[in-house]
């Protein structure tokens, strides 16, 4: 067993991510998850403990993280006051600052932070009361985003858990049976990546539930634009550290680790899986009007020009086969799909091009046509997900992967904001692969920074996107990968 899974804080491969941080500070705050009760691994309305169940200074609530198989100061990181690894925490706490008082007022609520519109997505407490209420336990309103709005109720596992390992001659391989144990109880498998985007996705991109579902209406008054990326968001909210004990519990084998190209991959499927699945539903139509959420904001929020001399202020895109004015679907993780799909299943990948732009023709026809074609390309896409949950990537398919997004046959269709915003964020998240799985020296990967900020430059004010200049960027990026080989 490790003898001190608190060492060497500052290695882990996701350090790089620290120039991102700036960035994404506003997104992490403004779709911290708020996952609803489970029904998946064992649940069947287990009850909620709250934070402080987790606090201990045996468990999780160390000053410092010196525990011999955890951290230990897990809460720490989780209560961390200015970082997005303690956004989660500071959920509840934000809907009472002056810009969730300005987006309240603009609504017509009340109160952002007794809101049920809110709340099921800024505090597990939200969740739980849109769910069953008291039955499933009661936890603090400030508590925010708690341990169990990821991790599941620890009502009914949480006993096991903390009980300890050490009773057989055998620590590892009992702790791997407890694990396993709690996970039928209702802990919730995040090492499967598509267990943990079903949990992430439910506030970071929307869901069904009561308060989790950012509507344009809710935009448009003041909330931030909801964008997401599975894997690099996991390694910011990181409270963890990867080592053979991490392996044994999670994977059974001291040398198991996440694959992050995997999860980069799953993040993507899910995010559009669950995309197409709300257009599908109720939440598909605001009144006479499309719900404007699943649409490309930037296609319609552009300067307006009244003068002789027309002016485009739009470039064509070949994955959309649609009218001039037309506002398209949100297609920033179909891009990054169809790149991954190339790699993973080339047969599936045509059949995503043809659905995808099936679906983009019908989008132009009528509701029922869109609809239809949404559930056929979710088809395609539910494939591709199971696809690349059923396979291991190695550091040389984070390269393969890097050269599919640059490809010419994806680069033409970064036209607009989102989807850039994803390549980069995509490209990021594949060098911290290559990184963690040893093809690339952490030393390297610090080399090339500057290369990856100018990229994220690029898509950094929404107002200022040029599309030519973040293709330029973006090539520039990847060819500095490229020379890692």
């Amino acid at each position: 067993m490790t003898t001190n899974a608190g060492s060497g804080r500052g290695d882990r491969p996701w350090a790089a991510f620290a120039a991102l941080a700036s960035m994404l500070f506003v997104l992490a705050l403004a779709a911290v998850v708020a996952a609803p009760p489970a029904r998946s691994q064992g649940e069947s309305g287990a009850r909620y403990t709250g934070v402080a169940s987790c606090a201990g200074s045996t468990c999780h609530g160390r000053m410092e993280g010196d525990g011999v198989v955890v951290r230990q100061d897990e809460l720490m990181k989780w209560q961390e006051p200015s970082t997005p690894g303690g956004a989660h925490s500071r959920a509840w706490a934000v809907l009472s600052n002056s810009r969730s008082r300005f987006i309240a007022q603009n609504l017509g609520i009340g109160d952002a932070a007794t809101a049920p519109m809110c709340l099921g997505c800024h505090s597990t407490k939200g969740a739980i009361d849109a769910a069953g209420g008291a039955m499933r336990g009661t936890v603090p309103l400030e508590d925010g985003v708690g341990c169990e709005s990821c991790h599941g109720p620890a009502g009914g596992w949480i006993a096991s858990h903390y009980a300890g390992v050490g009773t057989n001659a055998d620590p590892d391989a009992e702790m791997r049976q407890k694990h396993l144990a709690n996970l039928s109880a209702g802990l919730k498998k995040l090492e499967d990546p598509v267990v943990r985007a079903g949990v992430c996705v439910d506030c970071h991109f929307g869901s069904a539930g009561e308060g989790q579902f950012v509507t344009h209406r809710i935009m448009a008054a003041g909330h931030p634009r909801i964008s997401f990326e599975l894997d690099l968001f996991s390694s910011l909210q990181a409270h963890h550290q990867e080592d053979a004990d991490y392996g044994w519990r999670k994977f059974g084998a001291p040398a198991g680790r996440t694959d992050h190209v995997q999860m980069w991959a799953v993040g993507q499927a899910t995010a559009i899986e669950r995309s197409l699945s709300l257009f599908q539903s109720r939440r598909g139509t605001e009144g006479m009007f499309p719900e404007f959420y699943f649409l490309d904001c930037h296609s319609c929020h552009r300067r307006i020009f009244d003068q002789a001399k027309p002016v485009k202020t739009s470039l064509g895109n070949p994955g959309r086969n649609i009218p001039e004015g037309m506002p398209p679907y949100n297609d920033e993780n179909l891009i990054m799909l169809a790149a991954a799909a190339r790699l993973a299943s080339p047969a599936l990948a045509d059949q995503l091009a043809a659905r995808t732009a099936a679906f983009h023709k019908a989008m132009a026809t009528d509701r029922a046509s869109a609809v239809k074609a949404a559930a056929e390309l979710s088809q395609t896409v539910a494939a591709l997900k199971s696809a690349f949950a059923s396979r291991g990537f190695s550091g040389a398919d984070a390269f393969a992967m890097v050269d599919a997004i640059s490809a010419k046959a994806i680069n033409y269709r970064f036209t607009d904001y989102s989807g850039s915003q994803q390549a980069v964020m995509g490209v990021d998240t594949l060098l911290n692969a290559m990184v963690s799985s040893g093809r690339v020296t952490v030393g390297a990967a610090a080399g090339i920074r500057g290369d990856i900020d100018r990229a994220y430059t690029a898509v950094k004010d929404p107002n200022a996107y040029k599309p030519t200049d973040f293709q330029t960027a973006l090539g520039s990026a990847v060819r500095s990968i490229r020379a890692l080989r």
